[in-house]
């Protein structure tokens, strides 16, 4: 089963996004794609979102959008002309509050799930703004290569190893993982890019990550298949990656290999829940 990372540079202009979006997407379903996935926020380009806004939280609603609002019911509709799956990603205002969303969208059009991140970067002049969403999700939606259990985690989410685990515990066979910030760098190295390997194998599940292209970002979206192996892995153009996930060898090795939650002992982890760190 084919994902398409759609690994591009945004702007902070909600029209110019949905035409590369669009136009990306098309690519994506020539390549076989049966899902399509975006870096995060896209609606607001991300990156761009910090050049544009000053953490005033006035002007980051006024470029927030909705659920229903026309962006999302374009590739709603764009979803059902090519029958592939699109995970779009936003900038959302739901009341007064603010999320950073991914949108499942199944072939069909219908939205099977709607996830916020978790850990917004509370650190972070900007997402500390951000409402954080209240748990994660996962969903089962129809491929031609049969049905799939796709779960979600957002950037700095994949950082943690509960989040994983949490979509692991809920059936996640894939994890998709919007995202904007370089996977390889100076600082870290490729930190980031073997703590994505190391989900996926502590999990048994395939993990796929789309992230924007340089100059935007270093671009390197990647996928790792449930024993840790490389799917792929992007240099940092701008570009259509296909992670071509074998669906069945995934769901053997869930069903027989010793990670995952075949021999948890769920009572001795108590301390994980705890908020309080011990000295």
């Amino acid at each position: 089963m084919k994902i398409a990372l759609l690994q591009m540079v945004g702007s902070n202009q909600l029209d110019m996004n949905l035409k590369k979006g669009d136009a990306f997407c098309r690519k994506a379903k020539e390549l076989g794609a049966a899902i399509a996935v975006f870096p995060e926020m896209w609606s607001v380009g991300y990156l761009d979102f910090h050049k544009n806004f000053v953490g005033d939280y006035n002007s980051m609603y006024n470029y927030a959008i909705t659920s229903d609002s026309e962006f999302v019911r374009y590739f709603i509709a764009l979803a059902q002309e090519l029958s592939m799956a699109i995970a779009i990603t936003l900038l959302e205002r739901k009341g007064r509050n603010l999320y950073n969303t991914v949108l499942l969208i199944e072939r069909t059009g219908k939205i099977a799930m709607r996830y916020a991140k978790v850990h917004v970067c509370s650190f972070d002049t900007h997402e500390k703004e951000l409402t954080p969403g209240s748990g994660f999700k996962t969903a089962t939606i129809e491929t031609d290569e049969g049905p799939v259990r796709i779960g979600a985690m957002i950037c700095f989410d994949r950082e943690f190893p509960e989040s994983a685990r949490v979509l692991m515990l809920q059936g996640a066979e894939i994890v998709i993982v919007p995202n904007a910030c370089c996977m390889i760098d100076s600082e870290f190295g490729d930190l980031r890019v073997q703590q994505v390997r190391a989900r996926a194998f502590e999990n048994m599940f395939g993990v796929a990550v789309a992230n924007y292209a340089a100059p935007q970002d270093d671009g390197h979206s990647c996928a790792f298949t449930v024993d840790g192996s490389t799917i792929c892995m992007a240099d940092d153009h701008e570009h259509v990656v296909i992670a071509d996930f074998n669906l069945k060898a995934i769901q053997k090795w869930q069903s027989c290999e010793v990670w995952g939650n075949n021999f948890r002992h769920p009572a001795c982890y108590t301390e994980i829940v705890k908020k309080n760190k011990n000295i």
